[in-house]
């Protein structure tokens, strides 16, 4: 009954016309924002926390504002994935393999329906876990040490390069490259430039939205110059665009699956959404029948990662509201905007301020759906840019790279470098090397690295204590399995031949 009352709580803070329209203005703010390449959710919000102070909002309208931001800009993030090849955000990033080659086949209206469909069930399902679940789950995060989450980090590199790949080899040297780059700069704890060959621009070592612009959306264009468009998404010749109510069906339990790996993942401080898309995408790979269909247009490829994305950054604010501690960039983000209004998260704010917490929850329920009904009927306009003619798309395209990159850093040197990853991402294509795995390490390196040396210093050197808890040991040896087995298992999981007659 406490439940019910702190929800309606909730709801009578929600329902006021000014938190409604917050709501209903962050979600739209925040779809604009997530669909465009390089800005993402985490820039998104800090770019409009000045309007929320301007606007002279308090602590709840201004935290409902920007965690509506933040799910839409989880909700925009798909459409350049899906529809240009190029992601949004980086929780998008596996967005792109399954739902991008749907859009070459002319069901671009079909994986944005799909794809919006999946984010609204994991965003609702994540709200609905972290209003009953989050003190239990707080405790959980407790449990993660840099030992468990440097075991993580590995899992996830052996899975990209046991199942991800039809070529293991070229998976692992594709994680190797990405882990390398996220190694340039600065060495966090002595000092020393590592790989920046006297470059003082390499000092602070490569952004990430520098390689993902790069190696997703200059290489496209590279290659869409070279192919004439022959195996590009752009004047593709659309399908009728209809609710593809078979495909949301065959993938419902997907949704519930990726919904439940990325809210724990969202909940893991540090982890975020990236991870949680990614562990989403591979779980549904892994567990598939038709295994060998991801990557060329499988309906749950774009489901599983949605789902996993969107999930995970409701779970991301479970270890915000409850430790103070965010789950990801964008809660950072968010927490510092607590802090400002004199709010300080943690398990006193449920009962210090509980209608700033419950107001927040309802706020977001109410969110989910405004953003399911505002997303698909805007199908219809999100596909007409493939019909766009390539002359105009794609200078488009490279000019929004080109300035988004720019007004970030405002360094030159940015720009010639991002043309470098374009370069590079053309070749690794053209050779058949994938370019997620080099994503995932400029990614997850730094945090793996940072995992690793925090749990050397706390043993004092002795690299057993990798191996010391339960749940390393269990992830160190679902890591060595994911990447050994399906060498083995490889010729029994391929379709026999027909024998001929």
């Amino acid at each position: 009954m406490e439940l019910f009352a702190n929800l309606a709580q909730g709801f009578a803070v929600a329902l006021t016309i000014t938190t409604m329209a917050l709501a209903i203005g962050g979600c739209f703010l925040g779809t604009v924002i997530g669909s465009l390449p390089g800005l993402g959710p985490s820039n998104g919000v800090a770019i409009l926390i000045p309007l929320a102070f301007s606007l002279g909002l308090d602590a709840t309208e201004a935290l409902v504002f920007m965690t509506s931001v933040y799910f839409g800009a989880m909700y925009g993030g798909r459409i350049s994935s899906i529809l240009l090849n190029i992601p949004g955000d980086e929780p998008a990033l596996m967005t792109t393999l399954d739902g991008y080659p749907m859009a070459k086949q002319g069901r671009a209206g079909d994986a944005l329906v799909l794809s919006g469909v999946a984010s609204f069930v994991g965003a609702l399902l994540a709200t609905i876990a972290l209003m009953l679940l989050a003190p239990i789950l707080a405790r959980i995060a407790y449990l993660f040490g840099p030992a468990e989450y440097f075991a993580l980090y590995l899992l996830a590199f052996c899975t990209l390069g046991g199942l991800a790949s039809r070529n293991q080899a070229k998976s692992a040297l594709a994680a190797v490259i990405g882990l390398g780059i996220a190694m340039i700069g600065l060495d966090n704890q002595t000092g020393l430039p590592r790989l920046t060959f006297g470059e003082m621009h390499l000092m602070d070592g490569v952004d990430f939205l520098v390689a993902i612009v790069g190696l997703f959306a200059v290489s496209e264009v590279f290659i869409f110059i070279e192919s004439h468009g022959k195996n590009s998404a752009i004047g593709v010749r659309l399908e009728r665009i209809t609710i593809p109510v078979r495909d949301i069906v065959n993938s419902f339990f997907t949704m519930l699956r990726s919904t439940a790996i990325g809210f724990v993942a969202g909940v893991l401080p540090g982890a975020g959404a990236s991870l949680g898309s990614f562990l989403a995408y591979m779980a549904e790979k892994s567990i598939g029948r038709d295994r060998d269909s991801f990557g060329t247009g499988n309906p749950r490829g774009v489901a599983a990662p949605e789902a996993g994305n969107n999930a995970a950054a409701g779970g991301a604010l479970v270890p915000m509201l409850t430790l103070g501690v965010p789950g990801s960039g964008t809660t950072a983000v968010l927490l510092a905007l607590l802090l400002t209004l004199n709010i300080t998260p943690g398990p006193l704010l449920f009962e210090e301020r509980p209608e700033v917490v419950w107001g927040l929850i309802a706020a977001l329920l109410i969110a989910n759906v405004v953003l399911l009904v505002m997303n698909v009927p805007m199908v219809k306009f999100f596909v007409r840019i493939l019909s766009v003619p390539p002359w105009i798309l794609l200078p488009g395209i490279t000019m929004v790279s080109f300035g988004g990159i720019y007004s970030l850093s405002g360094s030159s040197f940015d720009l010639i470098l991002m043309i470098l990853f374009g370069l590079f991402g053309y070749i690794f294509r053209k050779i058949g090397v994938p370019t997620v795995p080099i994503i995932l390490g400029i990614l997850l390196g730094n945090k793996m690295e940072d995992s690793l040396r925090r749990a050397m210093v706390i043993s004092d050197g002795d690299w057993t204590y990798l191996f010391s808890s339960g749940i390393s040991t269990g992830l160190w040896i679902a890591a060595v399995a994911g990447f050994i087995a399906p060498m083995f298992l490889r010729r029994f999981l391929a379709k026999p031949e027909p024998v001929a007659d």
